[in-house]
């Protein structure tokens, strides 16, 4: 077993530290990240990962920072690690940090490298309509996520999958993949591959982001957000001055939506006559029918203003809206 410095942060890293103590690892030292407050009260909200250290009786180190911090530098040193795992800790390693430990800083990412290095691999892959990704592997050098790759895991994208579920999904397959690749390293069979100089960028997500374009975008690419979104800050639009969130979409065909609804027939021809963000239909059990760019959208899931997230048809209930109101 390997002498581990475990540096992380979320439940995405908490997975892979669970699993890396229960195989039998000697985890020198968990690092994470500051406690932060949170809420009304500002209330001291420990990470899920030092949630996890305390309740095994781990060593843990909150840094402020580690570029030019001779204290933790000079503590890692005198641990004399084997390999530090870095999951989803949220910064970079100096160089100083970097040259520590015998096998190297091992890192869990969670796209499928080159594509997409960067802060927000899963929300990305999703909001670009992928149809897979996957677990990367890799030894950390200087840049960000330019490291050599050990070990690869790809899985398929369902179509109506939001971010948040590929992230849990994929934090348990980040797991099992950090133990196959400790594994490996310790009998000296951990391949090494070169990334290359050809890679995309996952970059942070904006706010800005979050509002939804009816004018320019299809059906599929709206549905593509809403998921990509989902639960991290949800997209929105505006009715009569309100903001509204959606948190679950559907996409239907103008053939499939006057097939389901009939008295619609012989007025196909008029729906490119709507704008995008029109409220073609309203079905109390259903949801509620957007015109797109291309396209239906319908509308599962919601929140109003100062309300919780529900369903179209519970909304529907204490709010009214009618054909032909536009979103904007």
């Amino acid at each position: 077993m390997l002498k581990v410095l475990f540096m992380g942060t979320p439940d995405f890293a908490r997975d892979s530290l669970k699993a890396i103590y229960e195989k039998g690892h000697e985890i020198l030292s968990v690092i994470t990240v500051p406690d932060r407050p949170k809420g009304r009260g500002m209330k001291l909200i420990y990470s899920e990962v030092k949630e996890y250290a305390l309740e095994n009786g781990l060593e843990i180190m909150q840094p402020d920072k580690l570029r030019e911090n001779e204290e933790i530098i000079e503590k890692i040193k005198e641990m004399n690690p084997d390999v530090i795992c870095v999951v989803a800790y949220g910064r970079i390693l100096p160089k100083e940090i970097l040259d520590i430990p015998k096998y190297g800083c091992i890192n869990v990412h969670p796209s499928l490298l080159p594509k997409y290095r960067g802060s927000a691999p899963i929300q990305w892959a999703i909001l670009n309509g992928d149809e897979k990704t996957g677990v990367t592997t890799m030894y950390l050098d200087e840049e960000m996520d330019s490291g050599d790759i050990i070990l690869k895991e790809e899985v398929e994208i369902d179509k109506d999958e939001t971010s948040g579920e590929l992230w849990d999904r994929l934090s348990k397959i980040g797991a099992d993949l950090l133990v196959q690749t400790l594994e490996q390293i310790e009998n000296g069979t951990a391949p090494r591959e070169k990334q290359g100089k050809e890679f995309t960028i996952a970059p942070m997500l904006e706010k800005s982001q979050a509002k939804i374009d009816w004018e320019n975008k299809t059906a599929r690419e709206i549905k593509n957000l809403v998921r990509g979104l989902n639960p991290i800050m949800g997209a929105y639009s505006e009715l009569n001055g309100k903001k509204i969130k959606f948190w679950k979409v559907d996409t239907i065909t103008t053939e499939e939506f006057i097939e389901k609804y009939q008295e619609f027939e012989g007025y196909e021809y008029r729906f490119s006559e709507i704008e995008p963000g029109t409220i073609l239909y309203v079905d109390n059990k259903q949801g509620i029918y957007i015109m797109t760019k291309q396209g239906i959208l319908l509308v599962l899931e919601m929140q109003g203003e100062n309300a919780k997230r529900m369903t179209a048809p519970e909304f529907l209930r204490g709010n009214k809206i009618e054909v032909v109101d536009k979103f904007e």
